[in-house]
């Protein structure tokens, strides 16, 4: 199996801390992140330190989905990494790196670079990933 990596670039109108802090934020998170316009949100747990874990669950079509995961560098407000296993996925998990770096006018621009996908999961990994920048970024505004 083929592994490949899915990197998504964003820019946003916000600071880099509006940014980062959403990733994090308990209120925020199960907003935009694994969340389908057609899915429940049915778990939204995170303990945004070093170690910590997060969980977001969501019912979709009656089966629940489980993204986890474990933070590995909370660096604020520019740069996160956590390793990712999706319940209905292959059983590794993968690794996630999300870097944020301001730019002129006050806004930020995010990379996200999600390594060791299965080649078969890249387009739907990438469509994913994308639709979660997106919704951040409509949150945001």
């Amino acid at each position: 199996m083929t592994e490949r990596v899915v990197t998504i670039k964003k820019r946003f109108d916000v600071a880099a801390e509006r940014v980062f802090d959403a990733w994090l934020d308990r209120r925020l998170a199960p907003q935009f992140l694994f969340a389908t316009p057609d899915g429940e949100m049915v778990k939204a747990e995170l303990d945004p330190v070093v170690g910590g874990a997060f969980n977001f669950t969501e019912r979709r079509d009656g089966k629940d989905v489980a993204h986890v995961g474990r933070y590995l560098e909370i660096v604020p407000p520019r740069r996160l990494v956590f390793e990712f296993h999706v319940s209905v996925g292959p059983p590794e998990s993968t690794r996630v790196t999300i870097e944020i770096s301001p730019t002129d006018g006050g806004g930020c621009e995010l990379s996200l670079v999600h390594e060791g996908v299965p080649a078969e999961h890249r387009d739907r990994d990438q469509h994913g990933w994308q639709t979660i920048v997106d919704a951040l970024e409509r949150l945001l505004r």
